[in-house]
């Protein structure tokens, strides 16, 4: 389910001020709002980090968009700031007017030298929003950023789930999009040079089956969920 902040490419400033009508259109399916899916995405990494004893103190939210993610993320336990990194001048000038400046920042791929700096990497349905050929490129320019231990937590859209695939049909800037499979995913992630430590699919239930919700960390490793997570680690 595309949820959450979407990247911009080159043509998504047309979407930055109606982004989140649009995106709701298509969440409307679904009952929820953006805000849930967020929410659970980070609450979900939160438990995660707190189980391999990480407090990540400089987190990169790499497609960033208008930076909804961005106040989840500094709440984090240990982060000290957020850098917010997406190709929509017009969505970054929107999340630098929303965040607070001294605890986030916010750049265009060129204008950020990824220098090893950054204790994990947060992405949200951006990986199917990049042509194939070009998503080991960015993948690299993650790991540049990353320090050796870094983490890369990616969130993307699960191309085997029906329901994600007819709420991308509802939303303009989806339509278009090559959803990638966690598989694929997985292997693009290991030939750059990542080590890949889990896997876990989420958003199996619409608000009228929420009373089930408590049961998908019991099934969150099979191949249900709208969206999925791939967590990764620069070795080092």
């Amino acid at each position: 389910m595309s949820s959450g902040e979407a990247p911009r490419p080159q043509g998504f400033d047309a979407y930055a001020e109606e982004y989140d009508e649009a995106l709701q259109r298509g969440l409307a399916v679904s009952g929820e709002d953006k805000h849930f899916f967020a929410v659970r995405r980070v609450e979900w990494l939160a438990g995660i980090l707190s189980a391999l004893r990480e407090e990540p103190g400089t987190i990169m939210d790499f497609g960033c968009g208008t930076g909804t993610a961005v106040p989840l993320l500094l709440n984090l336990p240990g982060c000290r700031q957020v850098i917010g990194i997406d190709q929509s001048e017009q969505s970054l000038r929107l999340a630098r007017q929303q965040q607070p400046a001294s605890r986030a920042s916010f750049h265009t791929p060129a204008a950020y030298a990824p220098s090893g700096a950054v204790d994990l990497a947060f992405c949200n349905g951006v990986i199917h929003h990049i042509p194939p050929g070009e998503r080991a490129e960015t993948l690299r320019f993650v790991h540049r950023a990353l320090k050796p231990g870094g983490l890369f937590a990616i969130w993307e859209n699960n191309p085997w789930n029906p329901g994600t695939r007819y709420v991308m049909s509802r939303i303009p800037f989806d339509r278009d999009a090559v959803p990638i499979a966690s598989p694929a995913l997985v292997k693009l992630l290991i030939r750059e040079g990542f080590e890949v430590l889990r896997r876990d699919y989420l958003f199996i239930f619409p608000r009228w089956l929420r009373w089930f919700r408590p049961l998908e960390p019991r099934v969150a490793r099979w191949p249900l969920g709208a969206q999925y997570l791939v967590l990764a680690r620069k070795p080092g």
